[in-house]
């Protein structure tokens, strides 16, 4: 039975979901927090010590700003109404991503991750203007610029989730199969679930399904 440290999720269909049942994207970023939610509390049940959640790509800022604004308040009321209910459940936030946002959300989400820094129970990875590219180049730079050796080792120490182990395994909703520049280099090893439902359809018992079949796939690393 293989162990499973680290779930990452590429959240995909909240504005089709808003369009098909509200006739707007909005509602669907709205109905896709309820998810992150049912996600978290089954994510905790079966004591996985990481969750990266795909929020806002560095491509995303091509959407129109009246959305991406929704997106930032949605966020930012997130933080307000439950950041202590996850600190009191022991749950740490950590923001991975290139944080240029408004100076009042900046601020929340630095705050935030300060408040939870010492929980253990489960370590939330929000990748926010994440772009695994950038983030890649990024690690070369530094990798210059301290003159240390290109390996595997110091490059992974140079990205946004040092310290944190790759994902056992990737799911994306929204019956998309790409990786869309997220976490490429982690994800190497990563088995790859492909979900046809949006994400506010996603459930618990959806989640669980693939938990059990991740943990009885045979995982080789290139032996037999």
């Amino acid at each position: 039975m293989n162990p499973i440290n680290h779930v990452a999720i590429i959240m995909d269909g909240n504005g089709r979901w808003g369009l098909k049942h509200k006739n707007s994207r909005n509602a669907g970023h709205k109905a896709g927090l309820i998810t992150v939610e049912k996600i978290i509390n089954i994510t905790i049940k079966n004591n996985i010590k990481y969750l990266t959640l795909f929020a806002f790509s560095t491509e995303n800022w091509k959407r129109p700003k009246s959305e991406i604004n929704y997106l930032f308040n949605l966020l930012e009321n997130f933080l307000k109404s439950k950041i202590e209910d996850l600190n009191k459940r022991n749950i740490k936030l950590n923001i991975i991503g290139f944080k240029k946002f408004p100076k009042k959300l900046n601020k929340l989400l630095i705050k935030s991750e300060k408040k939870t820094f010492k929980n253990k129970t489960l370590q939330i990875n929000l990748a926010l203007n994440y772009g695994s590219k950038l983030e890649l180049i990024n690690a070369f730079k530094n990798l210059a610029k301290n003159k240390q050796k290109i390996s595997i080792n110091n490059l992974s120490k140079n990205l946004l989730t040092k310290n944190i182990p790759d994902p056992d395994f990737l799911i994306r909703t929204g019956n998309t199969k790409r990786l869309s520049n997220f976490l490429l280099w982690q994800l190497a090893y990563a088995e790859i679930f492909f979900e046809k439902k949006l994400w506010p359809d996603f459930n618990e018992r959806d989640y669980n399904k693939i938990i059990k079949n991740f943990r009885k796939i045979k995982r080789n690393f290139g032996n037999i």
